[in-house]
């Protein structure tokens, strides 16, 4: 049985394909409309997924949606007539679309699917809740038979936040909290005051955090939300304008901090790092009451991750820790894109109901289910791009790579099929020494072209985590945040320790500065042998040759643009930025052996993200 998921129309649009309860593919349409976050429908996605199992639409079961339009309409209308005659002009902006589209999204989606299947029965599609969607891309594809499953973003039809069990084939939500409540909106109503953009630069408050002092964590505790000891929560929606205007603030809450909104071109300033803190500290609290509410009233062992705020590894890191729980995965793609996933999955096996076989590992291959690039395919795409190249033997290939890094040469790193969700895992990355005290700055600014304050992850040998992190388990999708062992730290002077702010980020703090925040934290990437095996032999030559079983690895792409697809893709972003070498399959190319006529300019090339 073939089941296709589809997410699209709202952001991060997005394909999969489940076969006989396996996912085959999956891929976000921005990969390859080259537009960050697309939210148009995915054809391209779609066409990746059919090819990729041989199959036409036509024998595909069911195409599953990730949400339910109808609900959100409802959830739209009646939050207008219940604050009207607020929100008018949000009112009359959002009506004219889904009278027009959105609210007859069958039409919708058949009209589009009618490019792949002229004939597509109305009965082959399927609609699933936005949050069973999450639940079901974070459950079945985990390691566990049994786990409890939690679910946090900004708003789906309804909920915003929702508490479920799942054993064998059967997912059960029992617990929902609703719009306008919600920890997803809530950080994002910060990411918006602090300057930056809603639903992609929520990261950035996470990362800017540890520059600043919570000193607003109590002001937000006392005004903005109310949050039980259980975790479950209100917010006071007299500071926010999210549900009747165009900004998610409004006048009320920028006097509650004294200061307005910052443009996204004004300088950050102490004051927004410590917003930054501040907002962190309340959501790993909220984070942590909902998780020990959840361990208690299941008493699970496990639990599962999805939704937007499951990317927040900060949060993460602070629930494995606190122990209320033996095992933590959270779905790599846990936001809309996963979605899709989801959907199919929740259509295979609760409404068709398919059995599940008894997880031996996890269903998502690594993340690795996008598109690949045979030996022969590369060669004969970089030479039409015009690119200059040596073709190495694989053992060569990976030498040569290992040497230039161990140099402490940027590298774009380009291999095997692409990875599904935001974080690039060693397929699709750029590549550094940690070492370095001066490769995060120089990778931020030369080479990605962002903030300078961005941490980078380390990708470790997974046999080799405990020794270099407080960590000793798996956390392949780099979503688990742990300090780095004391005995890698290096002490600070006094004159060090009082610096402040910004002027933090140029002090090293450890045998491996480049990937050390400067809290001491690491966003923590595992690599095994048995996932990725060529990235694995990559870390195991450089670990031979330096004794560090570390690299940084960060997304192959530069500020504001979606990570790189294919090889023509690594091309143009190795020629438009300060990369040193570029190893797309066994092809290693320099960039002072390329033609300078094909130089680009990335640097301003894309959107602010």
């Amino acid at each position: 049985m073939r089941i296709l998921g589809i997410s699209a129309f709202y952001h991060d649009s997005a394909a999969a394909l489940v076969e006989d309860g396996r996912i085959v593919a999956a891929a976000q349409e921005e990969r390859f409309t080259r537009k960050k976050h697309d939210p148009s429908f995915p054809r391209h996605a779609i066409r990746y997924c059919l090819e990729t199992a041989g199959a036409k639409l036509a024998e595909i079961d069911h195409v599953a949606f990730y949400d339910k339009p109808f609900l959100k309409f409802e959830r739209l209308l009646e939050t207008y007539i219940a604050l009207a005659p607020q929100g008018f002009r949000s009112f009359q902006m959002a009506m004219p679309l889904w009278l027009k589209e959105k609210l007859f999204q069958k039409s919708l989606l058949r009209k589009h699917l009618k490019e792949f299947d002229e004939e597509i029965a109305p009965e082959k599609l399927l609609f699933t809740e936005h949050h069973l969607s999450h639940a079901a891309s974070a459950f079945f594809p985990s390691p566990f038979d049994k786990a409890a499953v939690l679910t946090m973003d900004g708003v789906g039809e309804w909920a915003t936040t929702s508490a479920a069990m799942g054993e064998g084939n059967r997912l059960e939500i029992f617990q929902e909290i609703h719009f306008p409540h919600s920890l997803g909106l809530l950080y994002s109503a910060l990411t918006y005051y602090t300057g930056f953009k809603v639903n992609s630069g929520e990261y950035k408050v996470m990362g800017l955090a540890p520059y600043g002092e919570p000193k607003y964590a109590q002001l937000i505790l006392d005004h903005l939300i109310d949050l039980k000891p259980d975790g479950s929560f209100r917010l006071d929606m007299c500071y926010f304008d999210y549900c009747t205007g165009l900004t998610m603030t409004n006048e009320r809450f920028a006097k509650l901090f004294g200061k307005p909104v910052r443009a996204p071109d004004e300088l950050l300033t102490s004051f927004h790092m410590d917003v930054a803190a501040s907002i962190q500290a309340v959501l790993d609290e909220a984070v942590l009451r909902l998780t020990r509410s959840l361990a208690s009233q299941t008493g699970a062992r496990n639990l599962c991750l999805a939704g937007g705020v499951a990317l927040n590894c900060v949060a993460n890191g602070k629930v494995l820790r606190d122990g209320k729980f033996e095992r933590i995965w959270i779905q790599p793609a846990a936001g809309d894109a996963g979605g899709a996933v989801g959907a199919a999955l929740a259509a295979y096996h609760q409404f068709k109901g398919q059995p599940r076989p008894i997880p031996t590992g996890d269903g998502m291959s690594g993340a690795f289910l996008g598109p690949q690039f045979s030996q022969e395919e590369i060669e004969r795409r970089l030479g039409q791009a015009g690119a200059r190249f040596a073709v190495l033997r694989e053992d060569e290939m990976i030498a040569a790579t290992a040497q230039a890094l161990a140099d402490q040469l940027a590298v774009g790193w380009f291999q095997g099929r692409m990875e599904f969700g935001p974080r690039s895992l060693g397929a699709r990355s750029i590549l550094g020494d940690p070492r370095s005290p001066t490769m995060q700055k120089n990778l931020n600014l030369k080479v990605k072209y962002r903030e300078s304050f961005r941490p980078f992850a380390p990708a470790v040998l997974r046999e080799d985590v405990a020794d270099w992190f407080e960590l000793d388990s798996d956390s392949p999708y780099m979503l688990i945040v742990a300090d780095v062992r004391r005995e890698k730290r290096r002490a600070m002077t006094a004159a060090e320790q009082a610096l402040f702010g910004i002027d933090k980020l140029n002090v090293a703090r450890s045998d491996i500065p480049a990937v050390t925040h400067i809290d001491y934290s690491a966003r923590i990437q595992t690599v095994s042998a048995a996932t990725n095996p060529l990235f694995h032999r990559l870390l195991t030559q450089f670990k031979a040759l330096t004794g560090c079983p570390v690299l940084v690895n960060t997304s192959f792409n530069v500020r504001g643009e979606p990570i790189v697809c294919t090889p023509e893709d690594a091309f143009r972003c190795f020629m438009g930025n300060e990369l040193d070498l570029l190893v797309v399959g066994n092809c290693v190319l320099k960039k002072s052996e390329q033609d300078p006529a094909l130089k680009q300019d990335y640097s301003s090339a894309f959107e602010l993200d």
